[in-house]
């Protein structure tokens, strides 16, 4: 009887692990490569690769220089080097951006800094001009009169 309780607050305490928020306070800096499942929040430095399947918060004082991978990122500080996201890139107005940018949207507020290449990947939306374009191929170029 005890033992059947014992167990479920365990298997909530792993679920609750998973989704427990990563924090690099401000004033902490880190060189190497971090992986990771749950969301991120930086307010330190990171030199190195950041890779995880949560989303990633940056706040003002918050810099990483290196390679960023994840799902949705919200920017206050800065970010250089190669950015991928599967989702969405939300710049505020103290965000600094530089390198190269894969991303699926992308939201900016006025005062951000974005100097990066860019390549946006979304849904491709068939065109319906077909038409219009067999009717100009069929056209006959006007004679000089």
């Amino acid at each position: 009887m005890f033992s059947s309780d014992n167990k479920k607050p365990k298997q909530s305490k792993i679920m609750e692990t998973s989704t427990q928020q990563n924090i690099i306070a401000k004033g902490t800096k880190i060189v190497g490569d971090i992986a990771s499942q749950g969301p991120f929040r930086i307010d330190g430095t990171v030199e190195g690769n950041v890779k995880t399947s949560g989303k990633i918060v940056v706040g003002k004082s918050g810099f990483i220089k290196g390679t960023l991978q994840g799902e949705n990122a919200d920017f206050e500080g800065k970010f250089s080097g190669k950015l991928i996201l599967s989702g969405t890139l939300s710049l505020k107005s103290t965000a600094n951006i530089e390198g190269e940018v894969h991303i699926t949207k992308l939201a900016v507020e006025p005062g951000a800094t974005f100097n990066a290449t860019c390549s946006m990947k979304g849904t491709v939306k068939s065109l319906s001009n077909e038409p219009v374009k067999a009717q100009s191929a069929t056209q006959r170029p006007e004679r000089p009169a």
